[in-house]
């Protein structure tokens, strides 16, 4: 076997998160359109120059889902939405949100490129506080918006497209000073580019030069979906949730649904399939291989865990070569364990190399690898990673490096690609494996998704909905839950936790939490029941509580008549500005625009000021005041009763128990309220956390704030004298 070549399965991962808002059906970011337009499509047109080379392409239903709806369904996003937007039409707050976030782009290979659109980053400022961009859109004209518009989306197009398209060339070498005919063309240039993705991967998989595997529907951690508790395999002293999450359903269930939606869009079902960001356990592979998988993939460590040996040396250097590049098998499934330092030099090193010196190292660690094997049997090197997070940091969206790799490539008879079935037919399924590890591709444990605060909050947020989900579901046998449960199962989704924690950062990491509770808070709502107050405060430890505009000061003693009676009596009270607090959740246009509150040694006083007086508004509106700590209370209040009172809820146990009125209330020009500290059974030094709902016919239409809680300490006697020193 000494003219065996060293075969080399590239494996290239396709995965966004599913960032289309439950209720309004909007994109809350807009990632997968604009992948889609620069990295999908021509990760395979790439391959029509380079015959002989041989890819696997990982494609993730939800992924799939999301691209379909944008070609199929009109899908949009907030970024899609104002892009199409006059600038003449546009709000002050929609011209700042374009200033800001219309420059997300690898400045260096996305931005300077085009003159025009690095003179309007620099008009900006590159870097900027809010206050910035609010003093930089004063000298932001119509004709710069709209400038920045194109630019932003015209950079998101493939080289490879731009260079194809008469008008795109025309376009980039006008450069400047465009029509809101020529934007529109643009868009629909993006969206024809996503509308070519599925065929190409469909007419590329049947002539064999591709092979398409799949990932679980949502994305999830299937170990941790199985039992939460096998995150102790290889971190014993992991913090758990408070209650063990543990439906082994569910990740079948995962696993069937993209199997079944990928036999849907190509015709036939995946041999192979990459489990989310690498996970496997013993039990997860069992159900693998129990729906007809052959292959799967996961990381070099996972395998060094299961076989109880370092792989590599404290210098990185690989031990057992033999080991490693060669397939094994777990319950009939065979397993290929991904070279992370070859793989990695591709995501993360060779974007700052010049593309033929990148090439060069690849190659020539290719040959340290095949030197180093026995001529014995064939082996095979998995490169595995992201196929389009990485490519905005290399020089000509990496087309530069992967044209001249698959170039290497192609003329060198010591190396040949392959697919992974392909290799595995015609080598063999792999050895088996005696134990395997429970682990995923990032240090062979579950740390990203588990452990921290935030995380486990997540899961116990998790948990909770899911057996309410699963109550309801056996209390009301044959209802078509199919859309809770699908909402059940994209909260199952690995890409929310993956932002909890202190591991990863991102300006969006709101957005991201928002979804997950929005999922939630769509089980609830679609099953008709009422949504567990904690859903609407956020995981994130730092974005909890809502601080005022203005502190309280001192005691205050209105009078409770729906007035401001005077200046003064709310001025030594706290303020907060609704539509500072309301968080990109907020959708509607507020009844409510700001709230006061303040307190004596005995009550807490209440104040919200509507947009237009509370005499004038005829819908039959009912304000909520839900208290949830120390205690969880609900204040009932029907504006357009007479009397004006209020009803007192406590909540004991799951069912809701009427304690009291409350006279002490008002609604006229404004809404006042006096709710004594003894009746919220509130103690001197506790907080309480509260939030106010509009109600409309029985729906929540407003939420003040939307994201957390307003928390009001309770004060001691003496706390005007404390205050005042």
């Amino acid at each position: 076997m000494t003219n065996s070549p060293l075969y080399i399965a590239f494996l290239w991962h396709m995965h966004q998160p599913y960032y289309k808002d439950p209720f309004t059906g909007v994109y809350r970011l807009p990632w997968v359109r604009l992948h889609g337009a620069k990295d999908y499509l021509d990760m395979v047109k790439i391959l029509e120059g380079f015959p002989n080379i041989r890819q696997n392409f990982n494609l993730v239903p939800s992924l799939m889902e999301q691209l379909i709806d944008y070609t199929d369904n009109n899908a949009t996003d907030r970024h899609l939405e104002l892009t199409l937007r006059n600038p003449s039409d546009i709000s002050e707050a929609e011209k700042l949100f374009i200033i800001e976030n219309f420059f997300l782009a690898n400045w260096d290979n996305m931005i300077k490129p085009f003159p025009r659109y690095y003179e309007l980053l620099l008009k900006r400022g590159m870097r900027i506080t809010k206050g910035d961009v609010a003093r930089a859109s004063r000298y932001f004209t119509e004709s710069d918006i709209r400038d920045l518009q194109v630019l932003f989306n015209l950079s998101w197009i493939d080289p490879m497209f731009r260079n194809r398209d008469p008008f795109l060339k025309d376009l980039i070498q006008k450069g400047r000073d465009f029509t809101e005919e020529e934007k529109h063309l643009v868009i629909k240039s993006q969206l024809d580019i996503l509308r070519g993705i599925v065929p190409e991967y469909k007419k590329m998989s049947r002539s064999g030069n591709i092979e398409l595997s799949v990932t679980p529907f949502y994305h999830p951690i299937l170990p941790l979906v199985w039992d939460t508790d096998c995150a102790r395999d290889a971190m014993p002293y992991v913090n758990l949730p408070k209650k063990r999450f543990s439906h082994p359903e569910d990740a079948v269930k995962q696993i069937r649904m993209a199997i079944e939606y990928f036999e849907k869009i190509f015709g036939y079902r995946p041999p192979g399939m990459w489990p989310s960001e690498g996970s496997v356990s013993e039990d997860v592979v069992r159900a693998i291989s129990a729906e007809g998988i052959k292959w799967i993939a996961t990381d070099e460590e996972v395998l060094s865990k299961s076989l109880e040996r370092p792989f590599r040396s404290p210098e990185g250097h690989l031990l057992e070569a033999t080991t490693l590049y060669r397939p094994h098998q777990y319950s009939g499934v065979s397993m290929l364990f991904r070279d992370h330092k070859i793989s990695d030099l591709i995501g993360f090193t060779y974007s700052g190399w010049s593309p033929q010196k990148a090439v060069d190292d690849f190659m020539s660690k290719l040959v340290q690898i095949r030197n180093s094997l026995p001529k014995d049997r064939p082996y095979v090197v998995p490169v595995i990673l992201d196929g389009e997070n990485a490519w905005e940091y290399f020089i000509n969206d990496g087309h530069d490096f992967l044209e001249g790799l698959y170039r290497a490539l192609s003329n060198d008879d010591r190396f040949r690609t392959v697919t992974i079935s392909e290799f595995i037919k015609e080598h063999g399924a792999g050895d088996p494996l005696p134990r395997l590890h429970a682990g995923s591709w990032i240090n062979a444990n579950f740390g990203i998704w588990i452990g921290h605060d935030e995380d486990n909050l997540a899961w116990d947020y998790l948990g909770q909905t899911r057996d309410d989900l699963a109550a309801f579901e056996k209390a009301n046998p044959g209802g078509d839950l199919t859309g809770a449960w699908n909402a059940l199962y994209a909260a199952e989704g690995s890409d929310w936790n993956w932002w909890y924690g202190d591991d990863h950062t991102t300006e969006t990491q709101e957005d991201f939490d928002e979804l997950f509770r929005s999922y939630l808070i769509k089980v609830y709502k679609t099953i008709g029941k009422e949504v567990p107050p904690n859903l609407y405060i956020p995981i994130l430890l730092n974005d909890r509580s809502v601080s005022p505009v203005v502190q309280a000061r001192g005691f205050i003693k209105p009078k409770i008549d729906g007035y401001v009676t005077s200046y003064f009596e709310w001025h030594q009270g706290a303020f907060i500005d609704v539509k500072r607090s309301g968080g990109s959740m907020h959708r509607s246009e507020s009844f409510i625009s700001s709230v006061h509150y303040g307190f004596d040694k005995d009550n807490l006083y209440l104040r919200a000021d509507p947009v237009t007086p509370f005499t004038g508004i005829q819908e039959q509106i009912i304000m909520h005041i839900n208290i949830v700590q120390p205690y969880t209370f609900r204040i009932v209040f029907n504006i357009h009763e007479l009397p004006q009172k209020a009803t007192v809820y406590e909540k004991i146990l799951e069912n809701w128990a009427e304690v009291t009125t409350i006279e002490g209330i008002a609604a006229k020009d404004i809404f006042e309220i006096e709710i004594p500290f003894a009746m919220l059974k509130a103690r001197e030094n506790d907080e309480i956390n509260l939030s106010i709902e509009i109600m409309r016919d029985g729906e929540e239409v407003e939420r003040c704030p939307w994201r957390g809680y307003i928390t009001i300490p309770v004060p001691s006697p003496y706390y005007e004298t404390i205050m005042w020193y």
